[in-house]
């Protein structure tokens, strides 16, 4: 029996001995590869953290001391050393979270894995344990380099260091990159410190016998100030001379290393000096992401930062590949647009490949900027460039517009600046789970004045969006779409003059007009699907995509007013969503004609496939097919109009399969 299979608990590291912790690290990679290589998941950042996370569980006791992760996607060693070695169900519904889950353990606490929130988490975490008399118990941070790049990390270390007394420990996991390599002026600083530290500084002795000296010296009148000034500065340059570590000890944070975050015996010495201290410490470690798999290793673009299906040999994807992404269609089609167009820029937030912007960046790297993980920072930076004359284009996750609303809100909107916005993996993203669904960003986005808000079908609407979103000079543009593969073009049968796309009509008999189907953007395969089903129990109806969502287009309003029924099918939250806004704009024009909102309730939507999680919610033709027939029928609100000369309709309700 392996090492491995005894591990049960974090106090069952204890009785192990170096050799068998060296050992035990080896046999904790070779499980991360031949798992995770079946379900697909963070494998680089987790093979860099194995010798950490030991050295952590070792010295400080968890769930006592609690431990922090930020981002949580590095978590996998910790859930494998806190009873969690079951791996078959990683990321799949039902299954083990990505990230950490207060469901899963008592040892997990902060489950969302947005980047450089953790040190806020830890001051937080420390202050409630000091007032409540349990001062003694320790918080642990493990941060990674790239997530030192958020302003919110430095605004969380000015509180925590402003109060020597809290049991504050923040390891710094710095392998040099947080999806690709890290850059930036603290990605250079960190690359310059050098493992030359004093251990006995971090001593309470040392502490105790400077400020003893200090005491007395600043008791001494004028000239013992100055004999204490001055001996302080002489100190003070020796050390920064020998370790440059002034940036965090001009905090007031003590600071242990840089030491080799894979030597067990070095990570363990370090991590209980800073324990010693019990005060705020810096432990500055570093790693290699990928560490012990060499297909990893050599791969240069993320260091299989998060794959899927692989083979375990080779790391080659078992997946087949071949189709598109959303995220492929916008990397070429922006790369042409800032070819044709040199006011073009691109911003994103440290994730440059995910988000599409590399082949701009390949083609004209000095008009691409990588602001680290801040995208409060981007928001507001690109408005300055478009008060400059340049157009940016600013890349970002979905779920991750929510950190920069107040900077869209009243830096660029307010401004009316020329910024248009590109949000990558809207709506259900799937396996990444709550903290990863791209689900608010509609309802967030209705409520920013003079915004323009598109949702691409497909690729060709894509391009075609992209191309007016960055025509826009006065004003916020959003371009948004989904995580993963493109379909097939759909094609319409009429455009409006305002832009609207009708993609099909559905006449049963006598009737064209009962159903109103609004499709917003990767919606409309369900959408014509609904139209489908409804035609086979008579119903009749016409499938629109509005292309841009926001200005709520004029000629949707006017469609509504001649159908019984509207129905807005949306991939995201329906509270405050895009068929809220467009029922607004129907009252507001007088039209009286009901409107379903059919989207994503105002939940934390566990992970699962895409699939998946839609049928959880009832997202499917299917059920959004029977709520229509009922709501035609007249047996569920909203009430379809009646038909011309008939009362409102009753019966029974056919089910559709």
């Amino acid at each position: 029996m392996g090492l491995l299979e005894t591990i049960r608990d974090p106090r069952d590291l204890s009785r192990l001995s170096l050799t068998q912790l060296k050992r035990l690290a080896e046999e904790i990679r070779s499980f991360l590869i031949t798992n995770v290589a079946q379900t697909g998941g963070h494998l680089g950042p987790n093979l860099g953290v194995v010798e950490l996370t030991m050295g952590i569980h070792r010295v400080f006791d968890s769930p006592r001391d609690s431990i922090v992760f930020d981002t949580g996607h590095q978590s996998y060693v910790h859930k494998i050393l806190t009873g969690r070695q079951d791996f078959a169900t990683l990321r799949q519904q039902g299954g083990m979270s990505g990230y950490p889950s207060r469901a899963e353990s008592v040892h997990d606490i902060v489950e969302s894995s947005h980047a450089s929130s953790s040190l806020s988490w830890a001051d937080g975490i420390s202050r409630a344990r000091q007032l409540s008399g349990e001062g003694d118990r320790y918080t642990v941070v493990m941060v990674g380099d790239g997530a030192l790049t958020g302003g919110m990390a430095w605004e969380a270390l000015n509180n925590i260091a402003a109060d020597q007394r809290r049991r504050v420990v923040i390891v710094v996991n710095d392998n040099g990159r947080s999806y690709a390599p890290t850059i930036g002026g603290l990605a250079d600083y960190l690359a310059s410190l050098r493992p030359t530290i004093d251990a006995v500084r971090t001593h309470h002795a040392y502490e105790n016998t400077l400020g003893w000296w200090r005491d007395r010296l600043q008791e001494g009148g004028p000239a013992g100030r100055f004999a204490y000034r001055s001996l302080h500065a002489a100190k003070k340059g020796i050390k920064d001379w020998w370790t440059p570590q002034g940036l965090f000890e001009d905090l007031g944070m003590k600071y242990v290393g840089p030491i080799d975050g894979h030597d067990l015996d070095a990570v363990e010495r370090a991590l209980q000096k800073a324990k010693n201290y019990a005060g705020p410490v810096i432990v500055h470690a570093m790693t290699e992401k990928g560490r012990g798999y060499a297909p990893a290793r050599a791969h240069e673009a993320d260091q299989f930062h998060a794959v899927g299906i692989i083979d375990p040999e080779t790391g080659a994807p078992v997946e087949p590949g071949g189709k598109e992404s959303w995220t492929s269609v916008f990397a070429t089609e922006i790369a042409d647009i800032a070819d044709e167009r040199t006011d073009i820029v691109g911003i994103t937030g440290a994730m440059l490949i995910p988000v599409g912007l590399h082949r701009f960046a390949e083609r004209h790297p000095d008009r691409v900027f990588d602001v680290g993980i801040a995208e409060q920072h981007a928001l507001t930076s690109a408005a300055g460039m478009a008060f400059g004359g340049l157009h940016p284009v600013v890349a970002l996750y979905a779920t991750f517009l929510n950190r920069a609303f107040d900077q869209l809100l009243m830096d660029v909107a307010l401004h009316k600046a020329g910024v248009t916005i590109v949000l990558d993996r809207a709506g259900v993203t799937g396996p990444d789970g709550a903290s990863h669904h791209g689900m608010w960003d509609m309802s967030m986005l209705q409520i920013v004045p003079g915004l323009h808000l598109a949702a691409p079908r497909d690729a060709t609407r894509l391009k075609e969006e992209l191309r007016e979103a960055v025509a826009i000079s006065d004003a916020p543009s959003v371009v948004r779409f989904s995580k993963g593969t493109v379909g097939s073009d759909i094609d319409a049968v009429e455009r409006t003059s305002d832009g609207v796309d009708i993609l099909a009509r559905r006449p049963t008999g006598d009737s064209s007009n009962d159903v109103l189907i609004v499709s917003v953007g990767a919606m409309a395969d369900t959408a014509l699907d609904v139209a489908d089903r409804l035609g086979a129990q008579g119903i009749s109806s016409t499938v629109v995509d509005p292309r841009w969502v926001l200005p709520v287009p004029r000629s949707i309003i006017r469609i509504a007013a001649d159908h019984r029924i509207v129905i807005v099918i949306e991939d995201g939250v329906r509270a405050g969503g895009v068929g809220s806004r467009i029922r607004q704009e129907m009252r507001a024009a007088g039209v009286d004609t009901a409107l379903n909102e059919v989207g994503l309730p105002a939940e934390f939507l566990d992970h699962g496939s895409r699939s998946e999680v839609l049928e959880r919610v009832g997202l499917t033709a299917r059920q959004i097919a029977n709520d229509v027939v009922a709501q035609v029928l007249g047996t569920k609100v909203p009430f379809a109009r009646p038909l011309p000369g008939s009362d409102m309709p009753t019966g029974q309700v056919p089910k559709i399969q």
